[in-house]
């Protein structure tokens, strides 16, 4: 990369013009670090300013590295992608389908005509959805007093599907229960399953579920966008769960998921350590639903997010996003990205050998003034390559 003046101008800008209260970014190839950068602040109200090692929740950025670890599992024989996921996970054999509501309101159910698989939930093919981007699902919830999954309790992951497994594509709930998968396959914690396996092997030292007093001093607090503007506020993830969220719950750096970023550039390998077989990656870096297409995400809870467009006739791999073609930013065809709730964003090009790695802390998700300082940031990566 030439030239990387432009980045942290383009940071700068962006927090000056309060768009964003802080942001922190990173760029690597194979090899190494290109670029690293941050502006504006960790809290609007502080004096206390946005860093590279800044720790932010990185929410369904988790989705990646939990499906790096059933992936783990399934090269040691552990976890089939293709057989039903009953066979480690018995409840997911009684799970039904959400058929409709009576006109008393009842939930209409019934038994799936095929059996969920691990491809499935990490392919968000599986049937299983958000509230964020279901009514119904958001109904039913209600009705069954259902907790939201970012509580972490056993009960949120109570929901019915909204279709027939392998059906279509709706982004949902399912990589929490390969979460599960890892523990039943493993006999180990998720978060543990993790640290010994893919964070500690690979340096990312800063990326947990649970908040380490090091990692507190440097955490971002979560802002709301309101009509009157930014509001700093005290949202946290349960640092006591009843489940370790797989599909959303650790927080990390830019510098550190960076490090997972790049490895996946090696094939499996980074700085002398393997964590995945090359053959694996291949197969969780290609598209994995067949003829399925992503569509778009209509928000049902407004505050939680904006309706994404972005994703629409996009592939999925296992579990990356996949754009087929090239995007106006540069972004090669067959490259991988996906992004957190609080906006915080991802991209992985292994044309152009690239990777970035941007966070704010931001709801709704999809900002559209993180968003665009996102896209803004990636087309100046590649300009300046």
């Amino acid at each position: 990369m030439a030239d990387t003046s432009a980045l942290a101008a383009i940071l700068k800008r962006a927090t000056d013009a309060g768009d964003v209260p802080g942001a922190a970014v990173i760029v690597g190839n194979k090899n190494g670090t290109i670029y690293e950068g941050a502006a504006g602040l960790r809290s609007l109200g502080s004096d206390t300013a946005m860093t590279p090692d800044t720790v932010c929740w990185i929410a369904s950025m988790t989705k990646a590295i939990t499906a790096a670890a059933a992936m783990q599992l399934v090269e040691r024989g552990k976890l089939s992608l293709d057989a039903p996921i009953s066979e480690v996970l018995p409840v997911l054999g009684k799970v039904m389908v959400l058929d409709g509501f009576e006109t008393d309101g009842a939930a209409r159910l019934r038994a799936p005509h095929t059996a969920i698989t691990l491809r499935h939930l990490l392919t968000h093919t599986s049937g299983f959805s958000y509230d964020i981007w279901n009514a119904d699902i958001g109904r039913y919830m209600a009705a069954h007093q259902v907790p939201g999954v970012i509580s972490c309790q056993h009960k949120a992951l109570t929901t019915p599907l909204v279709f027939d497994p392998g059906k279509r594509w709706e982004y949902g709930i399912g990589i929490d229960w390969a979460g599960k998968a890892v523990e039943a396959a493993s006999g180990m914690k998720l978060g543990q399953y993790l640290e010994a396996h893919i964070l500690g092997p690979l340096g990312m030292a800063d990326t947990a579920f649970k908040i380490g007093a090091d990692q507190r001093e440097r955490r971002a607090a979560i802002h709301v966008r309101t009509p009157e503007g930014l509001v700093a506020t005290t949202i946290e993830l349960p640092q006591t769960p009843e489940f370790e969220m797989g599909g959303g719950g650790l927080y990390s750096t830019v510098r550190d998921y960076l490090k997972f970023c790049r490895m996946i550039l090696n094939n499996g390998s980074l700085g002398g350590v393997r964590v995945l077989a090359p053959e694996t990656v291949a197969q969780m870096t290609a598209n994995a639903m067949g003829p399925i297409r992503c569509g778009v995400m209509k928000t049902a809870l407004p505050a939680s997010s904006n309706t994404v467009d972005f994703t629409d006739g996009m592939q999925w791999g296992l579990s990356f996003m996949i754009n087929p073609e090239t995007t106006a930013t540069g972004r090669s065809a067959g490259s991988l990205a996906w992004a957190g709730l609080a906006n915080s964003y991802y991209w992985i090009d292994p044309v152009r050998d690239v990777a970035g790695v941007f966070a704010t802390q931001i709801l709704p998700f999809a900002d559209p003034k993180a968003l665009a300082l996102f896209q803004e940031f990636e087309a100046a990566c590649y300009a300046a390559a």
